[in-house]
């Protein structure tokens, strides 16, 4: 046997080195294959490899799929948000309103159960429930959110303008509102005796069949609210009453301010008691931030 020169040594040592690139490129190829999932490239070790906060799918040579148990939540880390919020004084045909309850006890309510990373609960207001006489006070509280966002300027926020909640008194279940139209047709009239038929909510925007839609992600937000086993739907009409009016207000406010707004529809206590229409509004909060 002819001894082993530094020549040959270093080619042979050249050689395997080269096939170990080739090795780990095929393997990141592989690896590459399946969308939506992440991947982590491992050394070779006797030693089990603790991937945490997800699920382990597959193993291709030394590289293993992982799927993220968060997956609905986004795949980057989670942004900072600040939502507003605000639930409707009484009104005809319904003595106690939920939202008014809901919302004044929502502070407390987080502050025991604890809210997610990144997400923080910004004012809590209980408007009237009214039209026109309660405009000033709709913007009043939609103004301060972002003056509040605003001082905390070294923050990045993505702030939903406010979070509405109002009362369906003929509901089962919870619906999440896509959009308002520029009507206003009320069935009754408000607290402040206004009563408009067929009345643009805006003028500027032309004619009342206009609709105005969420930016919010809501079909995302369906799936992890019903994943936690509440009964909730989406909803395509937030009516013609107040509801709808205070939301069309509401959207194209957010959407000249360049933020998020949402209304949500929850029943009464005697069709889902309080403490799971809690649980779901905080719930429902951590899907808002989450998709944001």
């Amino acid at each position: 046997m002819m001894p082993m020169t530094h020549s040959t040594s270093a080619t042979l040592a050249h050689s395997d080195q080269e096939r170990r690139g080739a090795k780990r490129d095929q393997t990141k190829q592989l690896c590459s294959l399946s969308p939506g999932f992440s991947y982590i490239l491992i050394p070779q070790s006797p030693h089990p490899v603790v991937v945490e906060s997800s699920v382990v799918k597959s193993k291709i040579g030394n590289c293993i799929q992982v799927e993220n148990q968060n997956e609905e939540m986004g795949s980057e880390g989670p942004n900072s948000v600040v939502i507003n919020v605000s639930g409707f004084k009484k009104f005809h045909g319904v003595a106690e309103n939920p939202t008014e309850i809901i919302v004044n006890n929502l502070r407390s309510y987080v502050g025991k159960r604890g809210l997610a990373s990144g997400l923080t609960l910004g004012s809590c207001t209980i408007l009237e429930t009214a039209g026109d006489g309660a405009s000033a006070a709709l913007y009043k509280a939609m103004v301060s959110g972002i003056e509040r966002m605003e001082s905390n300027a070294n923050d990045q926020v993505v702030w939903v303008s406010v979070l509405h909640l109002g009362v369906n008194s003929g509901a089962m279940k919870f619906a999440i509102e896509r959009q308002a139209v520029n009507e206003a047709t009320f069935r009754c009239p408000d607290e402040f005796g206004w009563q408009p038929q067929q009345f643009p909510i805006i003028e500027a925007d032309g004619v009342i069949s206009r609709a105005r839609e969420t930016s919010c992600s809501i079909d995302a937000i369906l799936k992890i609210l019903k994943k936690k086993g509440f009964d909730v739907a989406i909803s395509d009409d937030a009516g013609r009453f107040v509801c709808n009016y205070v939301y069309y207000h509401s959207l194209r406010f957010a959407e000249e301010k360049g933020h998020k707004s949402l209304f949500v529809h929850v029943p009464l206590f005697t069709r889902i008691d309080e403490e799971t229409q809690m649980r779901f509004v905080a719930s429902l909060l951590e899907a808002i931030a989450a998709t944001c």
